[in-house]
């Protein structure tokens, strides 16, 4: 295993599994969110605590995980974008810190499409808005913005980021499994 291998899993899995709304809500409310609705970290239980802007910082911090990640990589090691993209959600959606039990990982699968693609990124948003909307279900819009985002991906013709994004699709569908 070469040694940039080792330093992208380490700063892409850490990056990936810090828990910004548990440490938002512990900071600002001195609660853990874990026992709030759902009890997952992410944006949408932030949400239930009535704090939007809460929500919303909880929300702009993992996507922006995600999106660091991957600039970073394709800064200083670009043939291993998708590696580091890849352990950037299981970090998020795993984290050591919180015995392995994360978010669902969409906010910052949002930030690694951002980076990847800013096409992808606004065809997931705005999917994720539409079905959102009509629906009322963040959830199923989830699964649906990152299908519809494999899907182009395969117009689009590159065989990695479709593969990529065929296993992030994996991914959101396991961790909304229970929905």
């Amino acid at each position: 295993m070469s040694l940039e291998i080792i330093l992208v899993s380490i700063y892409s899995y850490l990056l990936g599994s810090i828990p910004f709304g548990l440490v938002i809500t512990k900071i600002f409310l001195k609660q853990d969110i874990r026992n709030v609705g759902s009890g997952n970290i992410g944006t949408t239980n932030v949400l239930r605590t009535g704090k939007k802007s809460l929500a919303f910082a909880t929300l702009i911090f993992d996507i922006l995980k995600g999106y660091i990640s991957v600039l970073v990589t394709l800064k200083y090691f670009n043939e291993l974008i998708y590696f580091s993209a890849l352990i950037c959600l299981i970090g998020h959606v795993f984290p050591i810190w919180l015995k392995f039990k994360g978010g669902k990982g969409v906010a910052t699968y949002l930030g690694i499409i951002f980076a990847l693609s800013l096409k992808l990124g606004i065809i997931f948003s705005i999917t994720w808005l539409l079905i959102s909307f009509i629906f009322k279900y963040s959830s199923l819009a989830s699964m649906i913005g990152a299908l519809i985002v494999f899907l182009f991906s395969i117009l689009l013709g590159k065989t990695a980021l479709s593969i990529f994004l065929f296993i992030t699709f994996i991914i959101i569908l396991y961790t909304h499994r229970e929905n």
